[in-house]
């Protein structure tokens, strides 16, 4: 049996003896390349470093992450393509809750004691339909969502017996596109014939996108209560919650959440944000101290978490935490690129809760000075330095601050949400020169980069809007123009590797961010065009890095202003 013959995997068994038993079982198969890691941390860096065919994983890893939560990593954090096949080897008594998740983004699952023979119909199963899927992974992967469409038109009616999976991955792509009523309509259909959990999400999905948020949460209520595993519901169940305004309502549902899965750190930072936004400083503060504890050892660690746990620790007046957490903070994420102006801006709340002014203003005069540069600050952690510059007094920091905050606001919501802070603190003047300074940015970085393709500087176009898009990465109108000079450029002097990937980025986040533009449209056109022009058929035409989006149309649109 040499069918697995050229494949990659990755077996993840706290046990030594079942990853030797794995391992000899794929070996019969005729597969050689066979990786080993014990828990979750250890598996991530491997999985980072390259593309395994089959990830073998175990259900309960022992502390920390199990099997499940550490799919959801992968898949939210991109770490896997579509391609690889994902096998959870479960006992008994947790069979119910893989199965249960089993529709979600698992392919398969194997009940203990399992022979050779059981194990190897799984994988085979598993490798067969990623063989017929195949086609349609590498052009997502690519990008070039509309043709890849096309194909999974073509396979719902040449191959029936993977029809839904057709039908389930053109849906998943309506939507990115912004194509609502489309996958709506597959949505719909699916649910004619059967229940589908995964279907019923998607339905729910176009209607959270169409705002109708009412109906949404009505069927993720339904969803949650009938499949209480699965987890991406209440996340979206969630958010519903809190386009709705209902935050406790929200913070409940990832309680519930998190109380089924205790160690998925997006969760667990999510539910504690929610939290501090209703006021709920007890619960806020204890996941807090969870996401950064359950974070020391993690590949997902991030230095805001150590400032959101300050503020809900002097909040509570538990002070003699803050010093330790901040060194802590300097000493153990001094690699990554936010982490100063992290620091700087837990001492300056520390300091102000002293009462040692002088020093507070040491502090966030350093942030400031960070935060000049582009290291990917959230909007949360922006509007926390902005507060506390308000309240020292410090006008022009808080205009440099906020001109970021609301340039960077992917919506309208978003915007007026950070203009609460200046509203709320009575100063309406500052509202007015914020809004006009952060219109004027963008309209500044969007003219100056469509001026150099006008002049016929193709890269000094792209230079200047890659830089505002690092500036401002979650600026809907900024990408998009980002975008469009990317791709000007591959037009104009041939293709470039490199240039390929940016663009393939940058299409992929105006997809994310405005699904519903229907300029995307005209992206996706040029993008495909251009594919086709230099005859690129792959994700190793463009780069050795795995992202996944893009498309493109001969007639290229004018610079979104």
């Amino acid at each position: 049996m040499q069918e697995l013959s050229g494949l990659s995997a990755l077996i993840i068994d706290p046990h030594v003896g079942m990853r030797t038993s794995i391992r000899t079982m794929l070996g019969q198969a005729g597969m050689s390349k066979i990786e080993y890691a014990n828990n979750s941390g250890s598996a991530i860096r491997p999985i980072k470093q390259k593309t395994f065919d089959l990830l073998i994983c175990e259900y309960d890893l022992g502390e920390g992450q199990d099997g499940q939560q550490l799919l959801e990593d992968l898949r939210h954090n991109k770490l896997i393509p579509l391609s690889t096949v994902f096998i959870i080897v479960t006992a008994e008594r947790t069979h119910g809750k893989v199965v249960s998740v089993a529709e979600l983004a698992l392919n398969d699952y194997v009940l203990k004691p399992f022979t050779a023979d059981t194990l190897m119909e799984r994988i085979g199963k598993a490798v067969d339909r990623r063989n017929v899927l195949m086609p349609v992974y590498r052009l997502i992967e690519l990008g070039n969502l509309s043709e890849a469409i096309e194909v999974c038109q073509e396979g719902e009616r040449t191959q029936p017996s993977y029809r839904i999976d057709f039908l389930r991955l053109r849906a998943e792509m309506h939507m990115t596109l912004g194509e609502v009523n489309a996958a709506e309509e597959i949505y719909t259909e699916l649910l004619a014939k059967r229940s589908i959990p995964w279907a019923h999400l998607g339905l729910a999905s176009t209607l959270f996108m169409q705002e109708r948020f009412e109906e949404a949460e009505e069927k993720l209520a339904e969803l949650v209560e009938s499949k209480k595993e699965y987890l991406e519901a209440y996340d979206l169940l969630a958010r519903t919650q809190e386009a709705r305004g209902n935050l406790t309502q929200a913070q409940a549902t990832l309680e519930r959440a998190v109380a089924r899965s205790p160690y998925a750190l997006r969760r667990l930072r999510n539910l504690g944000k929610v939290a501090q936004r209703a006021g709920d400083v007890e619960v806020s503060h204890r996941y807090f101290q969870q996401v950064v504890n359950k974070a020391r050892f993690s590949e997902f660690r991030e230095p805001e978490d150590h400032v959101s746990l300050v503020e809900t620790s002097l909040a509570k007046g538990e002070t003699k935490l803050v010093p330790g957490l901040i060194r802590d903070l300097a000493k153990s994420l001094s690699g990554l690129k936010k982490t100063a102006a992290c620091r700087a801006i837990a001492s300056a709340l520390l300091h102000k809760h002293n009462g040692d002014a002088e020093q507070e203003s040491e502090e966030l005069e350093a942030a400031l000075l960070a935060c000049k540069e582009s290291i990917g600050l959230s909007n949360d952690t922006k509007l926390t330095l902005a507060k506390s510059c308000l309240e020292s007094g410090k006008e022009q920091g808080v205009i440099d601050v906020m001109t970021s905050v609301v340039g960077n606001a992917p919506t309208a919501a978003a915007m007026s949400s950070a203009m609460r802070l200046l509203q709320e603190g009575g100063r309406e003047d500052l509202v007015k020169r914020v809004t006009h300074a952060s219109k004027s940015q963008v309209v500044e970085m969007v003219s100056s980069g469509a001026e150099k393709a006008r002049l016929g500087d193709f890269q000094g176009a792209v230079v200047l809007m890659s830089e505002a898009a690092e500036k401002l990465p979650d600026n809907p109108q900024v990408v998009f123009n980002a975008a469009v000079a990317a791709l000007k450029c591959l037009d104009k002097l041939g293709w470039d590797k490199q240039l390929g990937e940016k663009a393939r980025f940058y299409v992929a986040d105006a997809r994310r961010l405005d699904p519903r533009n229907t300029r995307l449209s005209l992206l996706d056109s040029m993008y495909r065009e251009i594919l086709g022009k230099y005859k690129i058929s792959g994700i190793d035409d463009i780069s050795v890095t795995p992202f996944a989006q893009p498309e493109p149309p001969a007639e290229l649109p004018a610079a979104e202003t």
